[in-house]
């Protein structure tokens, strides 16, 4: 099966690409077209381009995405074990701070990156947010090229 974009005779059909592929890829930091470049060049900056494949990154559009999924994640593993530690035992309110405020801490930043690197492998995958080929997202905003610096 194919996708079809464009309008009128323009279109064209695109060939499908691999969803889960795509997002294990990039939850691993690694360019979501062929798994070998570097997705990110800092914590959570997504490079321009792929160092290997020349795939364009510079375009996507993951924004409040990533930091919500981390945020709903961690909620819905650290809620209920608060809640069962509670109830189990009991313990004193330093404890459960002392437990449950470093571990959120530790999650949220362990996620954080994976997660982002998942959701631009989705973009990339559905032709979403510029990755669609001669696309007018295609194009670097004015003043980035979205290659290295000549």
């Amino acid at each position: 099966m194919s996708l079809v974009y464009g309008d009128g005779a323009a279109d064209q059909a695109l060939p499908k690409r691999p969803v889960g592929l795509a997002m294990r890829r990039g939850a691993l930091g690694r360019c979501p077209k062929c798994g070998e470049g570097h997705l990110f060049d800092g914590f959570v900056t997504v490079a321009a381009q792929c160092p290997v494949c020349g795939e364009a990154m510079h375009h996507h559009r993951a924004d409040d995405f990533p930091p919500y999924a981390t945020i709903f994640i961690v909620g819905h593993v650290v809620v209920p074990a608060m809640y069962f530690v509670e109830k189990i035992w009991h313990p004193d309110l330093w404890i459960h701070a002392a437990l449950w405020l470093p571990l959120t801490l530790i999650l949220s930043v362990a996620l954080l990156r994976p997660i982002k690197g998942a959701i631009i492998g989705l973009q990339w995958a559905l032709y979403m947010h510029g990755f669609h080929p001669g696309g007018a997202e295609d194009d670097a905003p004015s003043g980035q090229t979205g290659g290295p610096a000549t």
